[in-house]
């Protein structure tokens, strides 16, 4: 019997997935004074956007993270969720 195959786009799907709900929901209980360490985390990236004008056409590029304690066990969740189906 072979063995059942796994897609990789659904493992970035829940990945992604887990990412964005852990650090919502860090956010949201990082208000709570006993889970504030949730949202404990750090932001990274391009602090301030760069712009480049050409005169007709003028592109602006940004891109910043920010994890938090919520996202990564959104992570490992979500890892765990994958395997075991």
């Amino acid at each position: 019997m072979a063995a059942k195959e796994k897609n990789i786009w659904i493992l970035i799907i829940f990945i992604l997935c887990g990412i964005v709900l852990g650090s919502l929901i860090g956010e949201l209980v990082s208000k709570v004074d006993a889970l504030w360490w949730f949202g404990y985390g750090n932001t990274f990236g391009l602090t301030s956007p760069l712009t480049l004008d050409m005169g007709v056409v003028v592109l602006t590029f940004a891109l910043s993270f920010k994890i938090n304690i919520a996202s990564i066990v959104g992570l490992a969740i979500a890892i765990f969720l994958y395997r075991k189906f």
